[in-house]
């Protein structure tokens, strides 16, 4: 069978050496290296690929057929066959993707096969109808709850979008015609508007918010009125409180808002304007004393935009919620990080892929964002000029929240809770195998020192949360017997 009838290509110069091969090898397999004595367990490696497939990552990634247990490539005798064997089985990864294939000379009449798993541009990806995916070392079947969200980033990176459905129940009556042409106007004094006059049907188009000759939904997201958005549009909603101490014990003011995201981000800076307390500081090198607001109101409002730019608007329980209490001030929105996105990466420079494109772009066109991706930079930077803690972005259950600190010594008791919760949910996935101090270190995020490992360990211990069997560096920790999971913490 040539090797375009199977979709990809033998080179018959490999780019991989044997000494490149060695050193791969040596590191042990990982998220990135999974070694095979031989073809005859083409089928594991068949899984393997197609979970490091549904992993988003960058070209590196291999298969390495004729590596010894202990990491010694020996290679095997590649007969006529064996290359169209391991064809076939890649053929079962659905959709088909076409990895390059290294042959590298061990030995006389040996050799390594290397397949290297390439980018990987259409998650989810099954093996026999399965999906898998790829943690650490270990590959397993993909849960359904995570295969059905892959699946739901697949569709919506092809277009399939609830902002840009049909709102065939929703008039142009229905929307406020005047901050339609607010923001239009806003839009075209930035030059990012070529739609002349202030008819809202036309507006509306040059907004790119029509889907033929309907509305779209991000339209009625962004410009419904009030009153329609109470009764037929719950979602677009947003809590405000104010705690008395650092929980939710006790509320000093707790109220809800519901209307168009211009109305929302409007009532929620005004909340946060009669709420944040005034913080004096000194200027440098003049010795002046300026007083303002405890969070500064750009980075509060960028934490509020990127909220409504990228929640998901298709829960129809969904909202945004506004927390402030003594020590922190938290902006949450509903539904997760999509699209390989971490809190770690949000804080670095990344490519900007929101969630809802025709409501984030209508927000850039009339000034309101500025760089896309750099929200959450801008937010981090604003911070640490005010002087405040380290912003943290967390991606819990079902919700993406922003906090902002107001308190180093509060910030790190945290911190320090975040990491038990971490340790626990490592130990919980482990169950009765548990892992080592250093295998645990090796895997929290955002990383910790060993030092602090310790010591979460021995308070999760003192606590009857974790046990540990054995001593010295073999001893391995796990979750003690009956004990509740990672939000006992």
């Amino acid at each position: 069978m040539p090797p375009s009838s199977v979709g990809w290509k033998i080179r018959p110069m490999p780019p991989l050496t044997l000494a490149r091969i060695e050193e791969l090898a040596a590191r042990g397999e990982s998220e990135f290296l999974e070694l095979k004595q031989s073809t005859g367990q083409r089928g594991e490696a068949a899984k393997t690929i197609c979970g490091m497939l549904n992993r988003p990552q960058p070209n590196g990634r291999y298969v390495l057929f004729g590596v010894a247990p202990d990491g010694t490539p020996v290679g095997q005798p590649v007969g006529e066959g064996t290359m169209e064997k391991v064809a076939a089985e890649i053929q079962e990864i659905r959709p088909q993707v076409s990895p390059r294939v290294d042959r590298v000379p061990v030995a006389e009449g040996r050799e390594v096969i290397a397949v290297a798993v390439p980018a990987a541009d259409k998650p989810p990806y099954t093996y026999k109808h399965r999906p898998y995916r790829r943690v650490g070392n270990t590959t397993s079947v993909m849960p359904e709850d995570e295969y059905q969200r892959v699946l739901f980033e697949r569709m919506h990176r092809e277009g399939v979008r609830w902002e840009n459905r049909p709102a065939e129940d929703w008039s142009l009556d229905e929307l406020d015609a005047g901050r339609i042409r607010r923001v239009a106007e806003l839009a075209r004094r930035r030059g990012r508007l070529d739609a002349p006059g202030d008819d809202p049907a036309k507006l509306l188009r040059g907004l790119g918010l029509y889907a033929g000759e309907a509305l779209r939904k991000s339209a009625v997201v962004l410009f419904g009125k009030a009153e329609q958005i109470e009764a037929r549009m719950p979602q677009c909603l947003v809590r405000v409180a104010r705690f008395r101490g650092a929980s939710r014990t006790e509320f000093l003011d707790n109220r809800q808002f519901r209307g168009n995201a211009f109305d929302l981000l409007e009532h929620a800076e005004r909340f946060l304007r009669d709420t944040i307390p005034i913080a004096g500081r000194i200027v440098p090198d003049s010795m002046a004393r300026v007083d303002e607001p405890l969070y500064p109101p750009p980075a509060t409002r960028e934490a509020l935009i990127n909220a409504l730019c990228h929640r998901d608007y298709s829960i129809a329980g969904g909202s945004i919620g506004v927390a402030v209490y003594d020590d922190r001030l938290e902006v949450s929105s509903t539904g997760p990080l999509h699209f390989g996105l971490t809190p770690e990466k949000l804080l670095e420079a990344h490519d900007p892929e929101p969630w809802n494109p025709d409501i984030a772009n209508t927000f850039f066109r009339c000034g309101f964002v500025e760089n896309w991706g750099r929200g959450t930079l801008e937010m981090a930077r604003l911070a640490a000029e005010a002087g405040l803690p380290r912003l943290e972005i967390l991606n819990d259950t079902g919700f993406v929240t922003v906090r902002f600190w107001s308190d180093p010594e509060a910030a790190q008791r945290n911190g320090a809770d975040d990491r038990k919760r971490a340790i626990l949910s490592l130990l919980e996935r482990m169950g009765h195998h548990g892992l080592s101090r250093q295998e645990i270190q090796n895997r929290l995020v955002p990383p910790a020192s060993e030092r602090q490992v310790r010591r979460a360990l021995e308070e999760l211990r003192r606590d009857g949360l974790t046990e540990s069997m054995g001593s010295g560096p073999a001893t391995r920790w796990k979750i003690l017997s009956g004990k509740p999971p990672s939000d006992a913490v």
